[in-house]
């Protein structure tokens, strides 16, 4: 199943993409797609319905606004460098273990709507990153069960201020958690809809032009080694989100090094998790 909300910020409702492209509202009944939900049996309750009379259901106008595919999560959790490309774009030594890092969930945002640039910035950079969606709390487990624990896949950019990020003193939380710094969607894919988290292709534009063309293929550390490894140290709560990292292309790797204007579009995908477009806008 693919799970999207629709309507104004603040006031989405949930639903589903069916197979056809439309999109239809979910049954008040299920509640919306938060940590409850994710908690419980709703997924698969959800799959009954859809499979029994989802096409009757009400429908989102074709073009009605995108939400982010899930309720603000208590966690966004990311995996820095963990593709030996990018690794080295960044002048880094490939990680022995995951190097982890938080994103504010202030910065989680619709797929589509605009990208803020803050103020004082002038080094806002793109990643194109597979994201995994927690479905069951997860505590100290296994890489064997690991994908036991998953609900499904959502596409991110994580969006990163490289100076705040770099050049400032302390964690990288301060580059990665301005407004509009990551948006997911359009949509949650559930974890049997993926054949293989490990063979996506991912890639991103900049006003056209390719900048970052990668594969999933490429990981340091797997989707189950990521999702064991961060449970080592804290919990994973339903609707969590763990972003594993991005491939080479990023803006701070070129030379000379390429970051975002107001009026760029950035455009992205991974296979069966759909696409995004931002236009960058200063902030004011």
């Amino acid at each position: 199943m693919k799970l999207i909300r629709c309507g104004n910020p603040g006031e989405e409702k949930p639903g589903i993409q069916l197979e056809d492209g439309s999109r239809v509202q979910i049954p008040s009944e299920f509640g919306d797609y938060d940590e409850r939900f994710f908690a419980g049996d709703a997924l698969e309750r959800l799959k009954v319905w859809v499979e029994a009379g989802a096409a009757d259901a009400p429908r989102f106008g074709p073009d009605e606004r995108l939400g982010p595919p899930s309720c603000r999560p208590s966690k966004i959790i990311c995996v820095g460098l963990n593709y030996s490309d990018h690794a080295e774009e960044s002048g880094m030594k490939a990680p022995s273990e995951p190097v982890l890092f938080f994103k504010s969930t202030s910065a989680y945002h619709g797929p589509n709507d605009g990208l803020v640039i803050p103020a004082g910035s002038e080094k806002t950079d793109w990643e194109v990153e597979l994201a995994v969606v927690i479905g069951k709390r997860a505590k100290r487990v296994s890489e064997a069960s690991a994908l036991e624990h998953v609900a499904g896949y959502v596409l991110h950019n994580d969006y990163s201020e490289r100076a705040w990020q770099l050049e400032r003193e302390g964690q990288w939380v301060k580059g990665k958690s301005a407004d509009t710094f990551a948006p997911c969607g359009p949509w949650i894919a559930t974890r049997h809809e993926i054949e293989d988290p490990h063979a996506l292709r991912l890639w991103l534009t900049v006003n056209g032009e390719q900048k970052q063309d990668g594969n999933t293929a490429n990981f340091i550390f797997n989707v189950p080694q990521v999702v064991s490894y961060i449970s080592q140290f804290m919990s994973l709560c339903p609707g969590d989100i763990i972003s594993t990292g991005t491939p080479a292309g990023v803006g701070f790797g070129f030379k000379p090094p390429q970051y975002l204007k107001p009026g760029d579009v950035v455009e992205l995908g991974i296979d069966g998790l759909g696409t995004q477009r931002q236009v960058a806008v200063a902030e004011e």
